[in-house]
């Protein structure tokens, strides 16, 4: 079992600035569009504008002529040239059908947007007419673009082969969930259904790749997650060994979980470099990012609970229904099953059964997305907490209460996981008496007194981090490594450079590593240097940023990693100051003897020189010159952080609209680096959680045409619909990681929706409102409104 190191005060736990801010905001950023290259052209891609066709024929004459064209592919020479179709990483269900597509479509299109082919030309004006000259024959095909369509009998079969449109079907049990319904007092049930999203960061994908044809080497520049996991699917595509690959990821704008996905763009970028020995860039405009992108998000779910007269809940089983898209994505089924797997959340249910159905509609790919199958699964058990609430008189929060694991049954076993350590009661109590502080309750009641209605909503939810366990991984489905691998140097003069798999995109962790560093090895902040976003110069970390294990597993191996540096350095200094190790402290790159700092001291600097120039003398007997320690981490287990979500919200009952007076998050993310870093992350994913709680949905037309193709139809939440947030920290650290350090990158995305829909029905409890839906729109809202009864109350009217 990994060892847990001690992490003293210090840097650790500072609220420093991020080291990155400065060269960001000064324009001094370098993104995949900034890179120029010699020679360099650019390439568009032709998409499919039906959801489903047989591709009869291309004629690309026309575009070849172009003048200013250099190259066209289509998807049967992608086909031809490629040793392995597009990669699906995450593989959780054995007996999966696999969609087995190519970067461009072959014989059939299944969602509008699909690549058909690609142009490369002078420059992306010039493709984009050329574009225009592709015929392509369609025999068009009925299409299915919801779930009741595709499961419907005798629906249209996106492929042939299958006897269906289910892509997979599994059920994982624990205890005994029959005898648990039979003997309950209570059983609620519901169907759930979370409309479907993306996410929008502010830099589209982009790709930059240039084929060398005398080495046969191809060297990406790519706005991505996981550079190493995108080296190899490459290499795994193409049939190129990985040391003839090289990615660099200059600044990401913004990942999201898009950017970990593995899209056909690089696969094509690549190709077209071969054919015309040249640098191909693809740079995708928003339109293509609606259709092209990874969507997430969409699921119906079945769900019934069993408990006891008393609130206990005493059974959960539940089916998610993914509606996938006409092609599977890098990540399959994986955020669809995290749902079911995770269905019961952070309660302390005994019998417990989840099923998930993967199925393929004519719809854009099923990805990754900020959160993964989390939110999901928090908004149904969340809202099963409070329909059980409802149904038996209780307050919310003491369901709530009576059904959390407790402190001392951890490590908990769940259907899947090992929930680590927590106290989810305490997490939950400091919410409340900071809802009770701020009389949210007072507010309420004056608010009501002038006519308007608010609401107070909470919820708890878990969050799966550190990802990294590579043997579990790989039994659960994961076809690649899922280690962190640091490596960190001090120079002949004293500075510090830590190289990281890990990709930056604006999370800060450059800062947060650079911390952890610094304050190990005794330096000053400034000294330290963290490099990311290079196959060739950085090491491996196989599964990249994402998963919520940048902080966790890459400062975890760096602290380890640092720890045995210093102890060398404090061996070298040892030597030149004549002294016993153990009698040293290092302190601001100075080493002394403890006890009498105005006495003789060595800087880093002398060490540096002591190890790298003049050795003679200085460089104790049996130390190996240079000063550099390499650290890998695969832990035993992942890491579960966890909070409360609490909101006031007030409903407009003549419009629809509800807006947030104020939002706040109690938190546990086990040891925490930067306070600032992390109230930024969870701040943005709440930003995140409100747009999809309230805004934000793809829409597609009954004829498979997606209707939300702009940001006039896909709303976003700006500053104005933006509440106030507030972040209150606790502490469990992580005991099988080193330095207790848990991830929370995603978890402000997970509880939102569920607390903001159960604070509308607070704002409207003299109604029989029950939200089944998101997002919660005006229309959608107002037809409750005008469709519900009024209740006859039996739970508390006040939460807080």
């Amino acid at each position: 079992m990994t060892t847990q190191q001690h992490v003293p005060p210090g840097l650790i736990g500072a609220r420093v600035r991020r080291k990155e801010d400065p060269r960001l905001l000064t324009g001094r950023s370098q993104y995949v569009d900034d890179v120029v290259l010699p020679g360099m052209v650019e390439a568009a891609v032709l998409r499919s504008p039906h959801p489903h066709a047989r591709i009869r024929g291309i004629d690309v004459s026309a575009a070849l002529e172009h003048p200013g064209v250099l190259a066209v592919i289509t998807g049967a020479e992608v086909h031809e040239a490629c040793a392995a179709p597009q990669p699906v990483v995450w593989r959780m269900i054995p007996d999966q059908r696999m969609t087995d597509q190519y970067a461009l479509a072959v014989d059939k299109v299944r969602y509008v947007g699909q690549g058909v082919a690609a142009v490369a030309a002078v420059d992306r004006y010039v493709a984009e007419d050329a574009l225009g000259l592709i015929e392509v024959d369609y025999e068009v095909l009925p299409a299915v673009t919801t779930l009741d369509e595709a499961m419907a009998d005798g629906a249209p079969r996106l492929y042939e082969d299958w006897p269906d449109n289910v892509s997979c079907r599994q059920t994982i049990p624990k205890g005994d969930v029959a005898a648990a319904f039979a003997e309950a007092d209570v059983v609620v049930s519901d169907t759930f259904d979370y409309g479907r999203q993306m996410g929008t960061p502010l830099e589209t994908r982009g790709v930059v790749a240039t084929w060398d044809p005398f080495t046969d080497k191809l060297e990406v520049w790519l706005s991505t997650q996981s550079p190493n996991l995108a080296r190899d699917l490459l290499g795994d595509v193409l049939g190129l060994p990985v040391d003839h690959i090289r990615v660099r990821t200059p600044d990401v704008g913004g990942g999201f979980g898009n950017k970990f996905d593995f899209y056909g763009e690089e696969v094509v970028a690549a190709l077209l470099s071969k054919r015309t020995g040249r640098p191909v860039k693809i740079i995708e405009d928003r339109l293509e990012s609606f259709v092209a992108n990874a969507h997430s998000r969409e699921q119906r779910i079945e769900v019934e609970l069993a408990a006891s007269a008393d609130g206990t809940i005493t059974g959960l089983r539940g089916t998610v229904y993914a509606v996938l898209g006409g092609q599977l994505a890098t990540v399959g089924i994986g955020p669809c099953w995290l749902t079911m797997a995770l269905l019961a959340g952070p309660y302390d249910i005994a019998n417990v059964e989840g099923t998930v159905v993967g199925v393929v509609t004519n719809r854009s790919p099923y990805g990754s997305y900020r959160g993964w199958g989390q939110p999901k699964a928090n908004f149904v058990h969340e809202r099963m907490v409070e329909k059980l609430a409802r149904r038996l008189g209780l307050p919310p929060n003491e369901v709530r209460r009576r059904n959390l694991i407790a402190p001392d049954a951890f490590p908990y076993v769940s259907p899947v996981f090992f929930y680590d350590n927590g106290n989810y009661e305490a997490c939950l109590a400091a919410a409340e008496r900071a809802v009770a502080d701020r009389d949210w309750a007072k507010r309420r009641t004056s608010a009501a007194e002038q006519g308007r209605s608010l609401g107070v909503g909470y919820s708890f939810h878990i969050e799966i981090t550190a990802l990294g366990p590579t043997r579990i991984m790989n039994q659960a489905g994961l076809q690649h490594g899922s280690f962190d691998e640091e490596v960190v140097r001090i120079d002949s003069t004293g500075g510090v450079t830590v190289r990281s798999g890990i990709s930056a995109m604006g999370q800060g962790v450059q800062t947060a590593l650079a911390q952890v560093a610094a304050q190990t090895l005794g330096v000053p902040l400034d000294t330290v240097t963290v490099l990311t976003g290079d196959t060739e110069n950085c090491p491996f970390t196989g599964y990249g940023t994402g998963a919520s294990r940048g902080a966790a597993l890459g400062g975890g191996a760096l602290l380890r990693a640092s720890t045995r540096l210093r102890e060398k350095v404090l061996r070298i200094a040892a030597e030149l100051l004549e002294a016993s190790p153990d009698d040293l402290v290092v302190s601001d790159g100075r080493i002394s003897v403890a006890g009498a700092a105005s006495g003789p001291s060595v800087t880093m600097r002398d060490v540096g020189d002591a190890t790298y120039r003049r050795l003679a003398g200085r460089l104790p007997e049996g130390e190996t010159p240079t000063l550099e320690e390499r650290d890998v981490l695969d832990p035993d287990n992942v890491a579960f952080s966890y909070g409360t979500t609490a909101v006031l919200a007030e409903v407009d009952r003549e419009t629809g609209g509800v807006r947030l007076l104020d939002y706040l998050i109690a938190h546990d993310c086990g040891t925490v680096i930067n306070p600032t870093i992390v109230d930024g992350q969870l701040h943005g994913g709440a930003a995140q959680a409100i747009g999809g709680a309230l805004y934000e949905e793809i829409v597609y037309g009954p004829d498979g045409q997606p209707l939300t193709t702009t940001f006039m139809d896909y709303l976003l939440p700006t500053a104005t619909e933006i509440p106030p947030f507030e972040t209150l920290h606790l502490t469990t650290a992580a005991d099988h990681i080193p330095g207790g350090f848990k991830g929370m990158g995603e978890g402000g995305a997970i509880g939102g929706a569920a607390a903001i829909t159960a604070a509308i029905e607070h704002a409207l409890d003299d109604l029989d409102i029950d939200i089944r839906q998101i997002p919660v729109t005006p229309p959608r809202l107002l037809a409750l409104i005008d469709a519900a009864p009024e209740r006859h109350r039996t739970e508390p009217e006040e939460r807080a």
